[in-house]
């Protein structure tokens, strides 16, 4: 029968165009899938249930893995703009290792050589560190504090939430000014602004310039907030003897992520070249790059979440198995209803339609209820975790299409098999 294209008249009075030919063969395969799989609802349901939890489970480590590595990034980012970190003392005298506690061989003409002599490098903070209690009104806090020049706030990529930060005016003057972290002011102020106010720090008199926005904790779980700020000539002159003017640290800014390492390599030839340190002998000093540690966090994560990819997938493929399962049962039980359609006419091709069919429509349904449980599931992780866990849709494409080829694949081979059957051993059969 020759089929024509809809009739303009025909469309006018309210009759439908022609459906075609392939969409109805669609709609019924379907419809006969349906009806197979409801007429064994328990089975259907198990096997389903197969399905739902590996697609979960692949949303699910997806997500939980896209979440941890934007938490890695975050926190690589806080680090500051391309950090290059220089500490007092050596890390390894004699066999020793005395880290940078009370070592006094960084001193301010260090930073400024640093500044001057390394093009690679953009800002320099001198820095000192020290513990120190504060007090406002009938309430103290012990906690640090960081001097350091105003370059600190670029170099670290801090922003001040209340008030304005000290300027290099204040560092030449030794300015008795203080910049808190959010942690400290929330304990010394609870929710009052204390830019200001006059806080006491070692019975030393500070005026409150401004508040540093939050940070929260730092790669390795320490509290960013729980700081005060100063400048550093100050720090020397008031927390040090007179005659103490060393550096704790020098934080540097090298001008992109590419020159961070020879940056490295410039300021310690440079620093070995000042401290009149022989060849072979040991630094005095110690350069640390904190972003190394994040990244191989990031990297660490990233395997993780291949890892657990990997047996999500193996939790799929148990799933496959179970449809594959179920649809070799199922043309076991309907041989004698494949041999009456073949008998009466139906190709290989239409019986290995219907069970494929069949074997995806489930699957199908499997991935959709996965992905109701994944959904549940992140809330659930998020809580857990506290970090935001969003399933990005990429993830769902994923679970749909392996959904879709857990389907074809694992029932490929029973429906090759129906399509296979002699028809009269078929109808034969018992």
């Amino acid at each position: 029968m020759e089929l024509r294209a809809p009739d303009s008249r025909l469309v006018a009075v309210g009759r439908r165009p022609p459906v075609s030919r392939a969409a109805v063969l669609a709609s019924l395969f379907v419809r006969e899938a349906v009806r197979a799989l409801v007429r064994h609802k328990m089975r259907s349901a198990l096997t389903t249930l197969g399905v739902m939890i590996g697609i979960a489970a692949v949303v699910l480590v997806v997500a939980i893995g896209k979440a941890g590595s934007e938490r890695a990034q975050e926190a690589l980012a806080s680090l500051g703009d391309n950090l290059v970190w220089v500490e007092a003392g050596a890390r390894n005298v004699n066999g020793v290792r005395t880290g940078s506690l009370g070592a006094n061989t960084l001193t301010v003409d260090d930073a400024d050589a640093i500044r001057r002599e390394v093009p690679l490098i953009t800002r320099v903070s001198p820095q000192v560190d020290g513990h120190i209690q504060v007090v406002f009104g009938n309430r103290n806090w012990a906690t640090h504090y960081r001097a350091e020049s105003p370059e600190y706030l670029a170099i670290r990529r801090w922003g001040v939430a209340l008030g304005h930060a000290f300027s290099q005016d204040d560092v030449e003057r030794s300015a008795t000014k203080a910049l808190l972290g959010e942690t400290v002011r929330r304990e010394l102020f609870g929710n009052v602004n204390p830019v200001g106010e006059v806080v006491r720090l070692q019975n030393q008199l500070f005026e409150v310039v401004g508040v540093l926005a939050a940070k929260g904790q730092s790669g390795d779980g320490r509290d960013q907030d729980d700081w005060v700020f100063l400048p550093y000539t100050t720090a020397q002159k008031r927390f040090r003897a007179r005659t103490e003017t060393w550096l704790d640290d020098i934080l540097c800014s090298a001008v992109s992520p590419q020159a961070v390492e020879p940056a490295i390599n410039q300021i310690e030839a440079l620093l070995r070249q000042r401290h009149h340190i022989e060849p072979g002998g040991d630094d005095d000093f110690n350069i640390r790059r904190p972003d190394e540690v994040l990244k191989a966090q990031v990297a660490a994560s990233d395997t993780l979440a291949h890892l657990l990819l990997s047996v999500a997938g193996v939790s799929l493929l148990v799933g496959g198995i179970g449809i594959m399962n179920v649809m070799l049962a199922s043309v076991a039980q309907r041989t004698q209803e494949i041999g009456l359609r073949m008998a009466v006419g139906a190709r290989e091709s239409a019986i290995r339609v219907q069970f494929l069919g069949e074997a995806v429509v489930l699957s199908l349904v499997g991935g959709v209820f996965g992905v109701g449980l994944s959904i549940a599931g992140s809330a659930g992780f998020e809580r857990t975790l506290g970090w935001p866990i969003t399933i990005p849709p990429s993830a769902l494409v994923v679970a749909v299409a392996s959904a879709v080829a857990v389907g074809v694949g694992f029932g490929s081979y029973p429906a090759w098999r129906a399509s296979r059957l002699d028809p009269i051993e078929a109808l034969h059969h018992e």
